[in-house]
Parts: C-alpha cells; sequence; structure tokens
C-alpha cells in the first residue's frame, strides 16, 4: 500500500500521497538508512516549504486533472481512429458472434444464423428475426454482427 502511495502515476507525474498532502512522503528506509534527504532535515525550512507547498497545491491538482483529460482524449481519438462504423440497413442478412456458452469446442463455429434486419435503433444498435419470421428477443450491436452472403 505504501508503495502505490508514494509511486508517481505515469500520467500524472504526482504520487497520491502528494496529491493529497502536498508534499513527497519520506519512507521508512530513508529514516533507518539515515539518507541525506534525513540528514539534512531541517524543521523551519520543512515548515516554510510546507506552507508553501499547501500554497500550490490546488495548482498541481489542476495541473494533474489537465493531464489526465490530456491522457484520456488521445486514447480516444487513437481508438476512434481505428474504429471501422458499420452501418446495416432493414432486410439486410446478417450473421451473429455465438455467446461462449453455445461453443461446444473450439472448432465450433463463431458466427451462428442467418437473421434479418427489422429494424435500426441507432448507435449501432439492431433488431433481429430469424429468416421464417421469428423475432430474436433483445437488440445486437454492429460488433456483433456480420453481413451473410449465400
Amino acid at each position: 500500500m505504501w508503495a502505490y502511495h508514494t509511486t508517481p502515476y505515469s500520467t500524472t507525474r504526482e504520487t497520491p500521497f502528494s496529491l493529497v498532502y502536498g508534499s513527497d512522503a519520506m519512507i521508512p528506509v530513508e529514516i533507518q538508512e539515515s539518507s541525506p534527504r534525513f540528514q539534512n532535515f531541517v524543521a523551519e525550512e520543512s515548515n516554510e516549504e510546507r506552507k508553501v507547498n499547501l500554497d500550490l497545491l490546488d495548482e498541481v491538482r489542476e495541473e494533474a486533472r489537465i493531464k489526465v483529460e490530456t491522457l484520456k482524449r488521445r486514447v480516444e481519438y487513437k481508438h476512434n481512429s481505428k474504429l471501422k462504423p458499420r452501418q446495416f440497413q432493414v432486410t439486410n442478412l446478417m450473421m451473429r458472434k455465438t455467446y461462449p456458452y453455445q461453443l461446444e469446442n473450439k472448432l465450433s463455429p463463431k458466427w451462428i444464423g442467418s437473421f434479418r434486419v427489422t429494424e435500426a435503433l441507432g448507435n449501432g444498435a439492431y433488431k433481429l428475426e430469424t429468416l421464417e419470421g421469428g423475432t430474436i428477443p433483445r437488440t445486437w450491436n454492429a460488433t456483433n454482427l456480420k453481413f451473410y452472403f449465400n
């Protein structure tokens, strides 16, 4: 737990401890082994630095929030640039992915059926029916569908 709180995140380059308390934590090994940071400790300077760090804490948190938001947008852009949106029309013939429990063994088909699109609900959601006219009770996302060619 201590390592988690004292390790800087790659996105914010700040430790969770410093984002909460405004200063870096001194780990127990630094105290036991008399590190230079422990040996050069001066209480008056430390108190002054602590006050300055607390004054700047809101700015540091805001910078960390901006960095995280920037990373999220970069990841979203990268994901959306590789995404190939698929649109299906009513009456298109489709196949749908099988559920893992429907697979009998590793050679079982990963796509099943021939279904007809009955309704496009938007945002990639579709209602299907069998070719005999039986309705499928739930909606299907376009990522779980592909065209069926006879």
